[in-house]
Protein backbone atom coordinates (compact mmCIF):
# COMPACT_ATOMS: atom_id res chain seq x y z
CA UNK A 1 0.00 0.00 0.00
CA UNK A 2 1.06 3.57 -0.61
CA UNK A 3 -0.03 6.75 1.14
CA UNK A 4 0.46 10.24 -0.26
CA UNK A 5 2.13 11.23 3.01
CA UNK A 6 4.50 14.06 3.90
CA UNK A 7 7.25 14.64 3.01
CA UNK A 8 6.88 11.91 0.33
CA UNK A 9 4.80 8.73 -0.16
CA UNK A 10 4.83 6.09 2.57
CA UNK A 11 4.87 2.47 1.41
CA UNK A 12 3.85 -0.32 3.75
CA UNK A 13 2.46 -3.85 3.79
CA UNK A 14 -0.32 -4.55 6.27
CA UNK A 15 1.12 -7.93 7.23
CA UNK A 16 4.34 -6.25 8.38
CA UNK A 17 2.85 -3.13 9.98
CA UNK A 18 1.48 -2.49 13.47
CA UNK A 19 -0.83 0.28 14.66
CA UNK A 20 0.65 1.70 17.87
CA UNK A 21 -1.76 3.63 20.10
CA UNK A 22 0.16 5.64 22.68
CA UNK A 23 -1.22 6.24 26.18
CA UNK A 24 -4.90 6.91 25.48
CA UNK A 25 -5.51 6.50 29.20
CA UNK A 26 -8.27 7.89 31.39
CA UNK A 27 -5.73 9.76 33.54
CA UNK A 28 -4.57 11.73 30.49
CA UNK A 29 -7.75 12.09 28.45
CA UNK A 30 -10.70 12.25 30.83
CA UNK A 31 -11.72 15.06 33.20
CA UNK A 32 -10.60 14.46 36.77
CA UNK A 33 -7.45 12.59 35.81
CA UNK A 34 -3.76 13.29 36.24
CA UNK A 35 -3.55 15.49 33.14
CA UNK A 36 -6.28 17.82 34.35
CA UNK A 37 -4.76 17.94 37.85
CA UNK A 38 -1.70 19.54 36.23
CA UNK A 39 -3.91 22.35 34.94
CA UNK A 40 -4.31 21.03 31.39
CA UNK A 41 -7.36 21.28 29.15
CA UNK A 42 -8.18 17.63 28.46
CA UNK A 43 -10.85 18.54 25.90
CA UNK A 44 -8.02 19.03 23.42
CA UNK A 45 -7.10 15.36 23.76
CA UNK A 46 -10.70 14.18 23.79
CA UNK A 47 -11.22 15.82 20.40
CA UNK A 48 -9.08 13.20 18.61
CA UNK A 49 -11.00 10.20 19.99
CA UNK A 50 -13.50 9.90 17.09
CA UNK A 51 -10.73 9.86 14.48
CA UNK A 52 -8.77 7.33 16.53
CA UNK A 53 -11.87 5.16 16.76
CA UNK A 54 -12.35 5.22 12.99
CA UNK A 55 -8.75 4.21 12.38
CA UNK A 56 -8.84 1.46 14.97
CA UNK A 57 -12.07 0.04 13.52
CA UNK A 58 -10.67 0.07 9.99
CA UNK A 59 -7.36 -1.43 11.08
CA UNK A 60 -9.07 -4.24 12.96
CA UNK A 61 -11.37 -4.91 10.02
CA UNK A 62 -8.35 -5.21 7.75
CA UNK A 63 -6.74 -7.70 10.16
CA UNK A 64 -3.79 -5.54 11.22
CA UNK A 65 -1.77 -5.95 14.41
CA UNK A 66 -2.67 -3.48 17.19
CA UNK A 67 -0.41 -2.34 20.03
CA UNK A 68 -1.68 -0.27 22.97
CA UNK A 69 0.62 1.40 25.49
CA UNK A 70 -0.02 2.70 29.00
CA UNK A 71 2.38 4.80 31.02
CA UNK A 72 2.21 3.00 34.35
CA UNK A 73 4.23 2.02 37.37
CA UNK A 74 4.25 -0.82 39.87
CA UNK A 75 2.26 -0.20 43.05
CA UNK A 76 5.48 0.08 45.07
CA UNK A 77 6.85 2.64 42.53
CA UNK A 78 10.10 0.69 42.31
CA UNK A 79 10.21 1.47 38.58
CA UNK A 80 9.52 5.19 39.04
CA UNK A 81 12.71 7.24 39.57
CA UNK A 82 12.39 9.93 42.26
CA UNK A 83 13.41 12.51 39.66
CA UNK A 84 10.26 11.67 37.72
CA UNK A 85 7.88 11.61 40.68
CA UNK A 86 9.23 14.68 42.45
CA UNK A 87 9.67 17.04 39.50
CA UNK A 88 7.61 20.23 39.41
CA UNK A 89 4.89 21.24 41.80
CA UNK A 90 1.74 19.33 40.77
CA UNK A 91 -1.26 18.97 43.04
CA UNK A 92 -1.00 15.19 42.57
CA UNK A 93 2.12 13.11 42.04
CA UNK A 94 2.61 9.64 40.59
CA UNK A 95 1.33 7.12 43.14
CA UNK A 96 -0.86 9.60 45.02
CA UNK A 97 -4.59 8.84 45.42
CA UNK A 98 -6.61 10.68 42.77
CA UNK A 99 -10.21 10.78 41.55
CA UNK A 100 -9.58 7.61 39.51
CA UNK A 101 -7.34 5.78 41.95
CA UNK A 102 -3.59 6.09 42.41
CA UNK A 103 -2.02 8.21 39.70
CA UNK A 104 -0.28 6.23 36.91
CA UNK A 105 -0.24 2.99 38.90
CA UNK A 106 -0.90 -0.25 37.07
CA UNK A 107 -4.35 -1.69 37.66
CA UNK A 108 -5.94 1.55 38.86
CA UNK A 109 -9.06 2.83 37.06
CA UNK A 110 -7.36 5.96 35.77
CA UNK A 111 -4.52 3.95 34.32
CA UNK A 112 -6.84 2.08 31.98
CA UNK A 113 -7.26 2.87 28.30
CA UNK A 114 -10.42 4.87 27.59
CA UNK A 115 -13.44 2.65 26.78
CA UNK A 116 -13.73 4.04 23.25
CA UNK A 117 -10.34 2.51 22.36
CA UNK A 118 -10.25 -0.44 24.77
CA UNK A 119 -8.03 -3.34 23.70
CA UNK A 120 -9.59 -6.49 22.33
CA UNK A 121 -8.37 -10.04 23.06
CA UNK A 122 -5.22 -10.81 21.12
CA UNK A 123 -4.04 -7.21 20.90
CA UNK A 124 -0.74 -6.28 22.51
CA UNK A 125 -0.86 -4.09 25.64
CA UNK A 126 2.44 -2.61 26.84
CA UNK A 127 2.85 -1.08 30.30
CA UNK A 128 5.78 1.30 30.06
CA UNK A 129 7.52 3.05 32.97
CA UNK A 130 9.01 5.75 30.75
CA UNK A 131 7.99 8.05 27.96
CA UNK A 132 9.06 5.71 25.17
CA UNK A 133 7.27 2.48 24.25
CA UNK A 134 10.53 0.53 23.94
CA UNK A 135 12.29 1.47 27.18
CA UNK A 136 12.10 -1.36 29.77
CA UNK A 137 9.32 -3.15 27.85
CA UNK A 138 9.09 -6.33 25.73
CA UNK A 139 7.90 -4.43 22.66
CA UNK A 140 11.01 -4.97 20.51
CA UNK A 141 10.82 -8.73 20.87
CA UNK A 142 7.08 -8.85 20.24
CA UNK A 143 7.39 -6.82 17.04
CA UNK A 144 10.34 -8.89 15.87
CA UNK A 145 8.41 -12.11 16.44
CA UNK A 146 5.51 -10.67 14.42
CA UNK A 147 7.91 -9.69 11.59
CA UNK A 148 6.86 -6.05 11.83
CA UNK A 149 8.93 -3.50 9.91
CA UNK A 150 6.57 -0.49 9.81
CA UNK A 151 4.66 1.31 12.57
CA UNK A 152 1.66 3.64 12.37
CA UNK A 153 1.36 5.88 15.43
CA UNK A 154 -1.48 7.72 17.11
CA UNK A 155 -2.11 8.84 20.69
CA UNK A 156 -0.91 11.37 23.24
CA UNK A 157 0.89 13.52 23.84
CA UNK A 158 2.52 14.35 20.52
CA UNK A 159 5.68 16.00 21.78
CA UNK A 160 6.29 13.67 24.73
CA UNK A 161 5.38 9.98 24.61
CA UNK A 162 4.45 9.82 20.92
CA UNK A 163 7.57 11.57 19.69
CA UNK A 164 9.81 9.65 22.10
CA UNK A 165 8.36 6.33 20.95
CA UNK A 166 8.75 7.26 17.28
CA UNK A 167 12.36 8.26 17.82
CA UNK A 168 13.04 4.99 19.66
CA UNK A 169 11.42 3.08 16.79
CA UNK A 170 13.39 5.03 14.20
CA UNK A 171 16.65 4.12 15.94
CA UNK A 172 15.60 0.46 15.78
CA UNK A 173 15.06 0.57 12.04
CA UNK A 174 11.27 0.90 11.80
CA UNK A 175 9.63 3.09 9.17
CA UNK A 176 7.13 5.17 11.12
CA UNK A 177 4.00 7.08 10.14
CA UNK A 178 2.20 9.53 12.43
CA UNK A 179 -1.51 10.25 11.90
CA UNK A 180 -1.73 13.99 12.46
CA UNK A 181 -5.42 14.16 13.37
CA UNK A 182 -5.06 11.20 15.74
CA UNK A 183 -2.49 12.79 18.02
CA UNK A 184 -2.66 15.84 20.25
CA UNK A 185 -0.97 17.86 22.95
CA UNK A 186 -2.20 19.96 25.84
CA UNK A 187 -0.23 22.69 24.03
CA UNK A 188 -1.23 22.86 20.33
CA UNK A 189 1.91 24.73 19.32
CA UNK A 190 4.00 21.91 20.80
CA UNK A 191 2.16 19.45 18.57
CA UNK A 192 2.74 21.59 15.50
CA UNK A 193 6.46 21.85 16.24
CA UNK A 194 6.81 18.14 16.98
CA UNK A 195 5.07 17.13 13.75
CA UNK A 196 7.27 19.47 11.75
CA UNK A 197 10.42 18.12 13.42
CA UNK A 198 9.52 14.48 12.83
CA UNK A 199 8.96 14.78 9.09
CA UNK A 200 11.74 17.32 8.41
CA UNK A 201 14.89 16.51 6.45
CA UNK A 202 13.32 13.74 4.40
CA UNK A 203 11.31 12.10 7.19
CA UNK A 204 14.23 12.06 9.59
CA UNK A 205 12.01 10.49 12.26
CA UNK A 206 8.99 9.51 10.19
CA UNK A 207 6.17 10.39 7.81
CA UNK A 208 2.86 12.10 8.57
CA UNK A 209 -0.58 11.67 7.02
CA UNK A 210 -4.25 11.93 7.96
CA UNK A 211 -6.60 9.27 9.25
CA UNK A 212 -8.72 9.59 6.09
CA UNK A 213 -5.69 8.83 3.91
CA UNK A 214 -4.89 5.70 5.89
CA UNK A 215 -8.49 4.47 5.97
CA UNK A 216 -8.81 4.99 2.22
CA UNK A 217 -5.63 3.01 1.60
CA UNK A 218 -6.89 0.17 3.78
CA UNK A 219 -10.23 0.11 1.95
CA UNK A 220 -8.51 0.06 -1.43
CA UNK A 221 -6.23 -2.77 -0.38
CA UNK A 222 -9.15 -4.86 0.93
CA UNK A 223 -11.19 -4.43 -2.25
CA UNK A 224 -8.19 -5.20 -4.43
CA UNK A 225 -8.64 -2.04 -6.50
CA UNK A 226 -5.15 -0.75 -6.00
Amino acid sequence: MKLDAAPFPYDFTLAHTALVIIDMQRDFVEPGGFGESLGNDVSLLQAIVPACQRVLHAWRAAGGLVVHTRESHRPDLSDCPPAKRDRGNPSLRIGDPGPMGRILVAGEPGNQIIPELAPQPGEIVIDKPGKGAFYATPLSGLLRDAKVTHLVFMGVTTEVCVQTSMREANDRGYDCLLLEDCTESYFPHFKASAVEMMRAQGAIVGWTATSEQLIAALATDVTGQR
